[in-house]
């Protein structure tokens, strides 16, 4: 079995991501025998992180969270940063958000569940205009999506007019619906340069991740006009960082996500979207390794790597860890927390969503370069648009 080297002690938990202990009890459910057979296959792929004495907190709840799926004809789409309960065991597809965005787009389940934050339940309800959308709590938001808004990409448009603009999922409706196509980390760098001939053009506008964006442009000979924005959890990594975990744990392979800081980059062994460091823990079977990015996910990968030693940061993202089970046995039992999308803005920010899914799908997330000097990017904000 995998080992999880925690650098937090005694673990990390923020307040509300395991929900109450008691929280199956306040909604009349126990864990009875027949519960805990209805579950016990589940808790062998959560042994790894959840302790036996937790267990029985969380088993009512999630058997029951399970039995009213199939009468509801609903699913639960479980992100990558899910703690480990919720995305094996109630969660029907697991991935990153792109691959949530697939999932969402050809279900036939008549209610989706988001477990993940509110940016993907607006995507879902965007591909899903006749589906019933539901997140378990409204405030589950994104720093990067909270960096810039509609009327911000409108400005930028006008000072750089006929440039084409590439923007990030993790973005709300409505900076979709100003954009021409939108990308993951998983294919950034494909889709900047798909605008970029599309257009005809040798530079575009990049929304809102500005590391994102400058890890792409040292990919690419297009330039990139890129916005201020940071992903809260992966902005606070650092090379220092790197050269600490080094030092404590002799030969750790250090993986990074490409919304780190491009010194961050520069000192790891690989770089790749949510899906691509999985892929490569899974190929490569490192004896022990780092995932720089939200710290669930290497609970999560540690589940099918059980060679791997994962050490284990504590950046938390404390809007994904407002989604518990509890939230997600509410919003399904009482058909709560519905996402919206005006119809206008729904259909703009469809044309966006989908000029990326009709991009040809590569075999694997692509790999981002590691060692590379910075590149050269233009980064604007609020103030620079005066």
């Amino acid at each position: 079995m995998a080992r999880i080297i925690d650098l937090c002690e005694p673990r990390a938990k923020p307040a509300g991501a395991w929900g109450p202990l008691n929280a199956a009890a306040q909604r009349g459910l126990a864990f009875t025998q027949a519960v805990k057979e209805e579950t016990d296959h589940l808790y062998e792929l959560v042994e790894h992180v959840v302790p036996p004495v937790e267990w029985p907190a969380y088993a009512p709840l999630i058997a029951a969270i399970n039995k009213m799926k199939r009468p509801k004809n609903a699913v639960i789409l479980a992100h990558n940063y899910m703690t480990s309960e919720i995305f094996f065991c109630v969660g029907d597809f697991r991935g990153d958000s792109l691959a949530l965005a697939r999932e969402a787009a050809r279900t036939r389940a008549k209610v989706i569940v988001q477990a993940g934050v509110h940016f993907m339940a607006e995507t879902s309800k965007i591909l899903c205009p006749d589906k019933t959308v539901l997140i378990p709590d409204m405030r589950a938001g994104c720093s990067l999506a909270a960096s810039i808004t509609g009327a911000d990409v409108r400005l930028i448009k006008q000072r750089y007019p006929g440039l084409p603009v590439v923007t990030y999922v993790n973005t709300s409706a409505e900076v979709k619906a100003e954009s021409d196509i939108t990308c993951t980390s998983s294919n950034a760098v494909q889709v900047v340069e798909w605008a970029a001939q599309e257009w005809g053009v040798d530079r575009v506008i990049m929304l809102p991740d500005e590391y994102l964006a400058k890890n792409v442009a040292a990919m690419t000979d297009i330039g990139i006009i890129a916005w201020a924005g940071r992903c809260e959890v992966h902005e606070r990594f650092s090379a220092a960082d790197i050269a600490e975990m080094r030092a404590a744990h002799p030969g750790v392979v250090v993986l990074a996500h490409p919304e780190c800081p491009p010194e961050v980059l520069a000192a790891a062994d690989y770089a790749g979207s949510t899906a691509a460091l999985a892929n490569y823990v899974g190929k490569h079977e490192p004896k022990k390794v780092v995932l720089l990015t939200e710290c669930s996910m290497s609970d999560n990968v540690a589940q099918s790597s059980p060679r791997t030693d994962f050490v284990r940061p504590c950046n938390l993202c404390p809007h994904m860890k407002r989604i518990t089970l509890a939230g997600i046995y509410d919003a399904l039992k009482d058909m709560q927390h519905e996402v919206l999308v005006p119809e206008d803005i729904r259909l703009r920010a469809k044309k966006a969503i989908d000029a990326m899914l009709a991009l040809p799908r590569t075999a694997a997330p692509l790999d981002f370069a590691v060692g590379l000097p910075p590149a050269d990017v233009t980064v604007l904000d609020a103030a620079a648009l005066g």
